[in-house]
């Protein structure tokens, strides 16, 4: 049953609709998780690095012509993705709002990043190029599609409803995705069972196995979303000068906002890390502490189910003491996280600090975007305003990686976790700028 409020006209509100929202997280986690967290990024370690009695003597690739460090080349590939969605999205969410057609554009993407993840099936070490190129358009699909996810959210929850449907989101991509990476941990760890003999099948058909759960249950979300209405366009305006104008509109709101906009800049610099951490985490315990391709998967997973109990939890501690407060918090905690990590060196103090990020990254994430949509004037322009939001987050994450693959190459992987730290202190400054902002602190 339809939920009105005289308050937000503009809201749709109902279970099955806040349910089929949520499926969504569940459909392209599996993505996130098995292409750039565990499986992909060990298959890419694994055929790029020659080692000789459990000692790398050889991590350097050639792509196009070019010779790179091959966890560097991840690093570009990802943030090269992230660079081209920051620049698109902007155009296409204003669009979006001014066509109504927000759904569309999330389809499209959609099908693209789950195309991309079947071809992946033939990427093999006499195939370098096309493997980078597919996991980098893959990742293209999923940035995208997931703009306009997030601009879903203020139109069909309530303000009060927003961090509980936003961990609710997060909760389901991390059952969804698990439960995938169970399947895909079989045939990788387990080939014999089904007769196969190639080494790199099953890792080959996990990432077709992505592709196919991402579309296949994004049909659950496309069934249940409304469509969207189309905004007075302005005659003077092109559709796409109509996006730039729209945007234009947008920011000068933003200026007239203090702590939205003060929020923004402290998200801009801890999510520079945040994403970092999470995109090259399973390579650094490839090549930095030699650890096997079913320690990682078993990592990644311990990750997951930790992470679902974060996300509550922080919605939880945003009621108490407020969502800006709450993210201050955690961000600290992320800087402890970087400080350890650069001390690891055993397996065992690896899982132990992948149960600390598992616990913060799903609480960040989801009590980061529901703060956001929280601290967002009432509007029907909300793929616009979301589009801010995932720039800002895109532009970061480019930051990040080329930050990071960059230390990496002219130093290690150590020296560029340890760097991670300054954009943590300029997050957890800047939201503590956002605080003080705040009259009254709201709760929750």
């Amino acid at each position: 049953m339809e939920v009105t409020n005289h308050e937000y006209p503009q809201i749709t509100s109902s279970k099955s609709i806040h349910r089929g929202w949520a499926m969504y997280d569940w459909a392209n986690s599996a993505y996130n998780l098995v292409i750039t967290s565990t499986i992909f990024p060990a298959y890419y370690n694994a055929i790029t690095t020659v080692t000789e009695n459990g000692k790398i003597t050889k991590d350097t690739v050639v792509f196009f012509g070019r010779t790179f460090k091959n966890s560097s080349l991840f690093d570009y590939s990802i943030a090269t993705a992230y660079l081209i969605i920051a620049i698109l999205s902007p155009i296409l969410s204003s669009i979006a709002d001014y066509k109504g057609n927000k759904k569309t554009f999330m389809q499209l993407f959609c099908y693209v990043g789950s195309l991309s993840c079947c071809a992946l099936y033939f990427f093999k070490s006499s195939t370098l190029e096309l493997g980078i190129i597919c996991s980098a358009i893959a990742a293209l699909g999923y940035c995208g599609s997931i703009v306009f996810y997030n601009a879903y959210l203020p139109e069909i929850a309530y303000p009060d409803e927003r961090d509980k449907l936003s961990a609710q989101g997060f909760s389901y991509g991390y059952v969804g995705s698990v439960l995938l990476q169970i399947i895909c941990f079989v045939f990788v760890l387990k080939p014999e069972w089904f007769g196969i003999t190639d080494a790199t099948f099953s890792p080959r058909l996990s990432f077709v196995l992505v592709g196919i759960w991402w579309f296949g249950f994004a049909q659950v979300t496309f069934a249940r979303l409304p469509k969207g209405v189309a905004l007075p366009k302005h005659t003077e305006y092109s559709l796409i000068t109509n996006g730039f104008h729209e945007l234009k509109k947008v920011w000068q709101q933003i200026k007239q906002l203090p702590v939205l906009k003060t929020y923004l800049f402290g998200f801009f610099f801890y999510s520079m890390g945040v994403q970092t951490v999470m995109l090259a985490a399973t390579i650094f315990g490839s090549k930095e502490l030699g650890l096997e391709t079913q320690q990682l998967i078993a990592v990644i997973l311990v990750i997951q189910l930790v992470a679902i109990a974060g996300a509550f939890i922080m919605a939880k501690l945003s009621e108490r003491f407020g969502n800006l407060q709450v993210l201050m918090f955690v961000v600290l905690i992320w800087i402890g996280v970087c400080i350890a990590a650069y001390f690891t060196h055993t397996a065992t103090e690896f899982y132990i600090v992948a149960a600390i990020v598992g616990l913060v990254m799903g609480g960040i994430q989801s009590l980061s975007r529901s703060t956001y949509s929280k601290l967002m004037p009432p509007t029907h322009d909300t793929a616009s305003f979301f589009s801010f939001y995932d720039v800002t987050e895109k532009l970061a994450i480019v930051i990040g990686m080329l930050s990071f693959g960059f230390i990496d190459e002219i130093m290690n992987m150590r020296s560029a976790i340890l760097a991670l730290i300054v954009f943590f202190v300029l997050g957890a400054s800047v939201l503590y700028l956002a605080v003080k902002k705040l009259k009254p602190v709201p709760k929750g």
